[in-house]
């Protein structure tokens, strides 16, 4: 995923959810069509006639932070399973089929999802829908199969997490941040309860949340929704709906200490500095708090022209990339992220101390119109370049969908955008961006050892 596709999506994670309609069609930011089946299956059409292709993608609202208690990681292992044999045909190879056609497939697992897609030639739809149908009720199980694919998350895990400074910086920041809510257990799982899954464990927890209608199916491409429901209806619609549970979820406690993570790796050459706010995400804020976020990270920090590069690269030439972002896609809770990466010559110390400063300076000023508008433009522009192609609105509506957000919120979020004035943001800057909220990590060098 680009990071523009990540920022959009969360930029578009909107208000609360009202239920799809039997034909809901809005004509705005991506003229989006939806219906829902009588099994619950919800059904969103993204037309796109520039070529004979779709993206196809199922969304089932079940993530990491759905695991139970000593399950980390069976989110993102069942997301390996689905790719396996079926009870139907227990030889089949999901992606050497989907290769067979010309297309392309893969998967992602968060903490509020679970994804599934492929890119094919529109006349390839039918058989997508149709292996995609079968998975989603008669996935196999086969014991040898499951001890092969738990090593491999497991080596997984050692790659991209273990090996990788930054990444387990990234990890133990979320496990501080996060102290009673489940977002601060990683997506990949914790090694040792990884190594503990069993077939019993898998089979249970597909059978807890992969049904129809826990489901949204989203499609982008030279297809109607007219020409595509009779074909849904056939696959998709002979799927019986099974009681899904509530996903009841802790609370985060209020946060009353300033706390830090140090990171130090023989491996570091460049050390980073980064902090954190809890903020609220776009179904859990109130008001306009998460789109006067949207705009007063681009401030902040979301270009070459932002308050912390310009003072920060450019003026001190202290940092050699500094900025802001906000992540505001989670179901639950949101997060407000600063970042740096210090010259060589320059004292970990000195960094922060001059971020700080330039958060003291803007907190305390008064935004000017002309900046906000310009923030503004910047985000409406990536979102109408995100209409363009095939995959990427298809991502960004089916996370926006999955997270219990409507068409009709995700088509005005350039208008909630253009709404946001300067007092807007310089408030949502002072609610979040206080000491007590941020957590700040250090990822510096192991310090030289002294011989004699």
């Amino acid at each position: 995923m680009t990071r523009i596709g990540w920022a959009l999506a969360g930029a578009i994670a909107l208000s609360p959810m009202i239920p799809l309609s039997a034909s809901a069609t809005v004509d705005q930011l991506f003229d989006l069509h939806g219906f829902t089946l009588d099994n619950g299956l919800e059904v969103v059409v993204i037309e796109n006639h520039t070529a004979p292709i779709v993206t196809h993608m199922v969304w089932y609202r079940v993530g990491a932070a759905d695991e139970p208690p000593g399950q980390s990681g069976i989110a993102h292992f069942l997301e390996h399973m689905m790719f396996k044999g079926t009870t139907t045909d227990p030889d089949r190879d999901f992606s050497e089929e989907i290769s067979r056609q010309g297309g392309n497939d893969n998967a992602f697992t968060s903490w509020d999802y679970t994804g599934y897609f492929q890119t094919v030639a529109v006349d390839r739809l039918p058989m997508v829908l149709e292996l995609e149908a079968d998975r989603m009720v008669n996935l196999a199980f086969d014991p040898e199969e499951v001890l092969t694919e738990r090593d491999v998350i497991i080596e997984e895990r050692r790659q991209r997490i273990d090996s990788n400074p930054g990444a387990r910086l990234g990890e133990q920041m979320a496990a501080a941040r996060y102290r009673n809510h489940p977002y601060g257990i990683p997506i990949i799982g914790w090694e040792h309860e990884m190594a503990e899954l069993s077939i019993d464990d898998l089979a249970d927890f597909y059978a807890t949340w992969y049904a129809p209608n826990n489901a949204i199916v989203v499609i982008s491409g030279d297809v109607t929704a007219d020409e595509i429901r009779p074909l849904i209806e056939e696959t998709y619609g002979a799927i019986e709906a099974r009681p899904v549970p509530e996903r009841v979820r802790p609370a985060e406690p209020p946060v009353d200490a300033v706390a830090t993570v140090t990171l130090t790796d023989p491996t570091v050459t460049q050390p980073q500095w980064r902090r954190v706010y809890r903020a609220p995400s776009y179904t859990s804020a109130d008001g306009n708090e998460a789109y006067a976020l949207q705009v007063m990270s681009q401030i902040l920090g979301g270009s070459t022209t932002s308050e912390l590069y310009q003072e920060l690269v450019l003026d001190q030439q202290l940092a050699t990339s500094a900025g802001a972002f906000y992540s505001g896609d989670n179901r639950d809770y949101g997060q407000f992220f600063v970042y740096a990466t210090p010259r060589p010559e320059t004292d970990m110390a000195e960094l922060e101390s001059a971020i700080d400063d330039v958060i003291a300076a803007f907190l305390a000023s008064d935004l000017d119109e002309n900046e906000v508008a310009a923030a503004q433009q910047r985000l409406t522009t990536a979102a109408v370049y995100a209409r363009d192609g095939f995959f990427e609105p298809a991502r960004i509506v089916g996370a926006a969908v999955a997270n219990g957000e409507s068409l009709e919120a995700i088509e005005a979020w350039p208008q909630r955008i253009a709404e946001v004035t300067a007092d807007d943001a310089i408030a949502a800057a002072r609610a979040f961006l206080t000491p007590e909220n941020g957590l700040t990590g250090y990822l510096l060098p192991e310090p030289a050892t002294e011989t004699n």
